[in-house]
């Protein structure tokens, strides 16, 4: 746990989840009867979902919580039905799937997106960095279905799957597509992310929501094992598909443009 963390729960800016205070006990030998009903008080104080609701909707706000919470995680484990993984995007493409979702967060409001795109990209892009720190280890399943949405051009999909081949050859990194052929037994309805089995975080198109309650990250982790299961390791085929189409659409946007 970072000294930082700790500063934020002695000073009441956090509070101490389950697994914050199995850990604080453990270090400080609390006897077992004390640490018992410690985690049970921390259990009840997180018995519901907890909204991510910024003052003003931004994808740039939503990237500065994301990296705190997996600044202190030393297991990820990510689940992506409809675009590529956080960790895994390039900044043009983060950059496209931000315009759009900041755009109608800001019209949802009533007023102009502002300027906080690049923010929210550098701040993605920053993320990357823990890929390659020591002692973290990444899990991360999405759909074949991620490739198949046209959210950015041809082009910049292009380097996106450059991207997600690079990634997939991290030791520490096991990535996985659930391919489309595959028969699934629960239906993918949205992305989340699952930190040292701690907490929980699910997407929302407006904000995440987060969990610390031990069923809730008990049923996502069921939930995860399960697409892992379903998915395979062996993505290269999978990824070279997509690189065909999207050579092939690009090839018929500049013969558009030509004519």
């Amino acid at each position: 746990m970072s000294q930082a963390k700790i500063s934020r729960i002695e000073t009441g800016a956090v509070t101490a989840d389950v697994g914050d205070v199995e850990v604080l006990a453990s270090a400080l030998q609390a006897p077992a009867e004390v640490r018992e009903e410690l985690v049970e008080r921390a259990a009840r104080s997180h018995s519901q979902m907890t909204e991510w609701r910024p003052g003003v909707p931004s994808v740039a706000n939503s990237q500065r919580e994301f990296a705190e919470l997996e600044a202190d995680a030393r297991e990820l484990r990510t689940f992506q039905p409809a675009v590529i993984i956080g960790l895994l995007q390039t900044s043009e493409y983060a950059r496209a799937i931000m315009t759009g979702t900041q755009d109608h967060l800001a019209h949802n409001l009533g007023t102009k997106a502002p300027a906080v795109v690049s923010e929210a990209v550098s701040l993605r892009v920053r993320r990357h960095e823990i890929l390659d720190e020591p002692g973290k280890s990444f899990h991360f399943v999405m759909t074949e279905s991620v490739f198949g949405n046209r959210l950015s051009r041809p082009a910049v999909m292009l380097d996106q799957l450059d991207r997600v081949r690079e990634v997939a050859r991290k030791p520490n990194v096991d990535l996985r597509v659930v391919p489309a052929e595959a028969r699934l037994s629960l239906p993918p309805y949205h992305g989340f992310e699952i930190l040292d089995d701690r907490c929980v975080t699910v997407d929302l198109f407006n904000f995440p929501i987060m969990s610390r309650v031990r069923a809730d990250i008990d049923l996502y982790r069921h939930v995860f094992d399960e697409l892992e299961r379903l998915a395979t390791r062996d993505i290269e085929p999978i990824l070279d598909r997509y690189v065909d189409l999207n050579l092939r659409l690009s090839t018929e946007s500049r013969r558009q443009a030509a004519s």
